[in-house]
């Protein structure tokens, strides 16, 4: 959604960030009644911090099986987590970070582990690997997981994508909106309101020498932003229809296939916001890896 960021408290005149509290309740004062300073930008991401010290020490001691009074508690805490989060804040498009991936592995295990009739000694020591690091983004090498859980590395990947694939495609319908890079300075006029011009912000490569080329074959960057969206569209379809075969699959794929598919995500992050050409490359390799 696109929402003003920037707070002004009408009762004590405070000023703070919804995008760094995700509130608007004053922190000074604790108001409710506060207005938007800034322009509006597109905002996905709520500001919330992952805790499993507790379910770590409950967990610790577990054998073979998972302490029933704890599952559904650890389930909804990291559910709650992976719900408030998302990639735009105030405008910008960020990475699928490394807290975000590992709580949503986590949660996968956490069902995979439960169903298993038998776990074995590396079942368990992958869990608790997971909620021993998770909290500070901290997983497993895709070589580390275990046959009987790669469906929990295969599913984080695939709704990790999914959730990123939405939020990027929110990013680029603004950035279509905004339209061609122009020239000419903003009046006054043009500045005031609501203008989807400012909803999200991007980069401009500074290495291309020649602005107005727009052919990827002929330069190193798309530097007009708007022409960044068909491409980035064209990979996106592209990522769509492989997670879609990943998710048939249950998430039953090699852990490298699942890591291949973030990768790509995150490259094709890279391109939106930059306009690097390289990093389109790199999502279309990352797919291609996904599917061999």
């Amino acid at each position: 959604m696109n929402i003003r960021g920037e707070r002004e408290c009408r009762d004590c005149g405070s000023r703070w960030s919804y995008y760094e509290t995700g509130s608007v309740e004053c922190p000074d004062c604790g108001s409710l009644k506060s207005v938007g300073t800034a322009e509006r930008a597109l905002h996905t991401d709520t500001h919330t911090t992952l805790e499993l010290s507790r379910h770590r020490a409950r967990f610790g001691e577990a054998r073979s099986t998972l302490p029933p009074e704890g599952i559904d508690e650890l389930k909804r805490d990291l559910r709650e987590y992976v719900r408030k989060r998302g990639f735009v804040r105030g405008g910008e498009l960020r990475r699928p970070d490394s807290t975000y991936l590992a709580a949503r592995e986590l949660l996968e295990a956490v069902d995979v582990y439960d169903r298993l009739r038998d776990p074995t000694d590396a079942d368990r020591e992958y869990l608790l690997t997971l909620l021993a690091g998770a909290d500070d983004g901290e997983r497993p090498e895709s070589s580390a997981v275990p046959e009987s859980m790669r469906e929990a590395r295969g599913m984080a990947a695939a709704r990790t994508v999914d959730e990123y694939r939405e939020d990027l495609s929110a990013f680029l319908d603004e950035l279509e909106r905004r339209g061609p890079e122009s020239d000419e300075p903003e009046s006054d006029e043009s500045a005031i309101g609501d203008s989807v011009g400012n909803t999200v912000t991007v980069d401009a490569d500074p290495t291309t020498t020649d602005p107005t080329t727009t052919d990827p074959t002929t330069t190193d960057s798309i530097v007009n932003p708007a022409d960044r969206v068909g491409p980035a569209r064209a990979v996106l379809e592209r990522l769509r229809d492989r997670t879609k075969r990943v998710d048939a699959l249950h998430g039953d794929v090699d852990p490298g296939t699942a890591d291949a598919l973030i990768e790509a995500a995150d490259a094709l992050g890279d391109y939106v916001r930059t306009g690097n050409v390289a990093s389109l490359d790199r999502a279309r390799d990352r797919i291609d890896e996904s599917e061999s």
